[in-house]
């Protein structure tokens, strides 16, 4: 009888830590959202040409066609998106739909909550850096934890690779202001950015069109997403398309991106869907 009763205590106890144990990764997840979004500055300066004046060409046609005239250089966005995730191989993609909403904060951070998948097969959770640590954590069916990496200087230097990589979508003045952000031309078409943060450096290369419009991203990143799970540099980045003004940003509403871009192992694992961008702070 009480082996009874110590089995179903169990059954009734760890579904209740299970969630109590999710909750605690939503919260914690809130709170560097919360502090991303309550970095943002009440009284940024507002665009204009001559800020871009000094910069290389490639670089300057990018902030022309990015930033209109008169627009407050606010540097933390949040966006929600729709799309689909691949959880497999360049053979096998398995991609699934998924919903997610993020606020990025370059270089500090960024937070991306993520609901994906169909049917039985339901993931949710978040990935996120806010300058001291990093994290992915997921969850299956609101109860199983699936993924939970993390809290290493390895994977916080491949998070602010991301971080650096999404400021040219979606925060292009968090590029343009400060004295960790470094332009150069590589090509007529190519502008590098050098990105330094918390004892990290970056740098992210913008493909620019002849109106300015940056078509792809790539960043040497730090990270393990290779067959021998090992960190190591290797190409990472993405293809933009679909531009619509957000609050006098024209900034792009497709993005389809993955790791060794430009190879032959390339696998876009992420094609994104903005539905809506919204900039925070004053102006």
């Amino acid at each position: 009888m009480a082996v009874v009763t110590i089995v179903l205590g169990l059954i009734l106890i760890i579904p209740l830590w299970l969630q109590a144990w999710r909750w605690s990764d939503r919260r914690r997840a809130a709170r560097v959202w919360n502090r991303l979004a309550a970095s943002a500055e009440a009284s940024p300066p507002r665009f204009h040409h001559g800020l871009v004046g000094d910069l290389p060409e490639p670089a300057r046609r990018f902030f022309l066609f990015a930033i209109s005239p008169g627009t407050p250089l606010r540097s933390i966005s949040e966006i929600r998106m729709a799309g689909e995730i691949g959880l497999g191989t360049k053979a096998k993609p398995n991609y699934m739909p998924m919903r997610a909403r993020q606020i990025l904060a370059p270089p500090a951070g960024l937070v991306w909550r993520l609901e994906a998948g169909r049917g039985a097969l339901r993931i949710e959770g978040s990935d996120g850096f806010d300058g001291g640590t990093s994290w992915v954590r997921f969850w299956l069916f609101k109860t199983i934890p699936i993924v939970r990496v993390g809290g290493g200087q390895d994977h916080s230097r491949a998070a602010f690779g991301r971080v650096v990589a999404e400021a040219v979508f979606w925060a292009p003045a968090a590029l343009l202001r400060g004295n960790c952000v470094k332009w150069e031309a590589v090509s007529h078409d190519v502008a590098r950015a050098t990105v330094c943060f918390g004892g990290m450096t970056q740098t992210v290369d913008v493909t620019v069109a002849e109106d300015g419009r940056p078509v792809m991203v790539v960043i040497p990143r730090w990270t393990d997403a290779n067959p021998r799970k090992t960190y190591r540099l290797q190409p990472f980045g993405g293809y933009l398309s679909n531009f619509r003004e957000f609050d006098g940003y024209r900034l792009p509403t497709r993005v389809e991106g993955g790791n060794f871009i430009g190879t032959d192992a390339y696998f876009p694992f992420y094609k994104a869907e903005v539905d809506s961008i919204r900039f925070i702070g004053g102006g």
